[in-house]
């Protein structure tokens, strides 16, 4: 699907285009400041779906949609909930209140879709995949999304999940080679983490739930690096 973002506040265009970029069927046409240049741009080119701002300057949101003739699907993006109304008359599609969400975001694009269209890509299989961790003399079975942190202890390693602790015979090392690298991250000698559990951050330590565990001096630039891709 074709779009084109409608917005008067550049943080508000940076940040619905992060949201685009991560689905593989969303593709940006254009961004504009103004309704008169997306108006202009929409006479020579097609979309299916417009992300528009409703208080702009010299030509409001819902002004300019009442001059499209055809529009294409319309998601209002506004931080207003009074035009909710209006904009529910005019048929639009959703009525986004700022700040947006990703989640949110991801709602409303599945609305536009038609059932031939392709959804966004689902996590890469290893998330929802099980390993088995040998203790004594039985293989306990383990969901990898569930794994909230790995301690190593000498020859051993501590598995914490949000209900059992595992302790195996293994080296620290072989998990951090084995487990997906896109979801588990080295912060210290003797830990890692899953990026997806972590609740808080700080430059010395990771919170996960109730857990607190040190970010090692080594380790501090690439797991801040890491972590501070999703910082809005």
């Amino acid at each position: 699907m074709k779009c084109i973002i409608v917005d008067d506040e550049p943080l508000a265009i940076e940040i619905l285009e992060s949201y685009a970029a991560k689905l593989d069927n969303l593709e940006i046409a254009g961004t504009f400041r103004n309704a008169l240049a997306a108006f202009t741009f929409l006479q020579e080119n097609t979309v299916d779906v417009i992300f528009l701002d409703i208080q702009m300057p010299r030509l409001s949101g819902i002004d300019f949609l009442k001059t499209l003739k055809n529009p294409p699907k319309v998601i209002f993006t506004t931080a207003f909930r009074e035009y909710a109304l209006e904009g529910f008359d005019l048929e639009v599609t959703d009525y986004l209140l700022k700040p947006i969400s990703f989640e949110r975001f991801l709602k409303a694009v599945s609305k536009v879709q038609s059932p031939q269209m392709t959804s966004p890509p689902p996590p890469a299989e290893p998330r929802d995949s099980y390993v088995y961790f040998k203790v004594d003399k039985k293989m306990i079975k383990t969901r990898i999304a569930d794994i909230l942190y790995i301690e190593s202890i000498k020859d051993y390693v501590k598995v914490r999940t949000p209900d059992k602790e595992i302790i195996t015979q293994q080296k620290i090392s072989y998990l951090e080679e084995s487990l997906p690298r896109e979801t588990f991250l080295r912060i210290h000698r003797s830990f890692i983490i899953n990026v997806d559990r972590v609740d808080a951050y700080s430059a010395t330590e990771i919170e996960i739930g109730k857990h607190s565990l040190p970010i090692g001096r080594n380790y501090k630039q690439e797991v801040l690096d890491a972590l501070s891709k999703n910082v809005f």
